[in-house]
């Protein structure tokens, strides 16, 4: 987060660094940047030790095929990310170039925020167009609401605030 695509401003290269030195190069690390001019931090990410970098399309604009390719030249895998108001049908035209297709499920930015499920169709569509491409579900995530994200298609989840503030975080996951 950058502090302009959304308002806050979290970890950087530095953060994912560390990360890399303490837990060694057989972790994955999916940096997900939800960042203006992403093709900016491709190497410093890539030097840092990102395993695969998830970019938002609507920070792409017409240079997401190229941006991809870079991400791929460096050893990194990529994922492309949309907004809970953005079409899914925008990443058809790169659908076959990424490993992944991240469905935010809230307003990137904040955690916390209640799922919205207007956006399990998304998961589904793609679900139809690209049946094993991962397909990574963001925000609002929790016992129920895991269920219904799985149910459409999603098999990659991420859950922050409900396993946090939960009493119990090893039986939350």
């Amino acid at each position: 987060m950058d502090g302009h695509f959304v308002p806050n401003l979290t970890i950087g290269p530095p953060i994912i660094q560390s990360l890399r030195n303490h837990v060694g190069q057989d972790v994955f690390l999916d940096c997900h940047l939800m960042i203006e001019n992403p093709q900016n931090w491709i190497i410093p990410f890539q030097k840092a030790g990102a395993s695969q970098l998830t970019l938002h399309i609507e920070t792409l604009g017409d240079n997401a095929k190229e941006i991809i390719k870079s991400v791929r030249e460096k050893g990194m895998k990529v994922g492309v990310a949309i907004k809970p108001n953005t079409p899914a049908d925008v990443l058809l035209p790169i659908i076959n170039d990424i490993d992944l297709a991240l469905v935010m499920t809230v307003e990137p930015g904040f955690g916390g925020q209640k799922f919205n499920s207007s956006t399990i169709p998304k998961v589904k569509f793609l679900r139809e167009k690209a049946p094993k491409l991962n397909i990574q579900v963001d925000g609002g995530l929790d016992e129920e609401t895991v269920k219904v994200a799985a149910e459409a298609g999603a098999n990659v989840i991420v859950a922050g605030s409900s396993i946090f503030s939960s009493k119990n975080p090893g039986q939350t996951i």
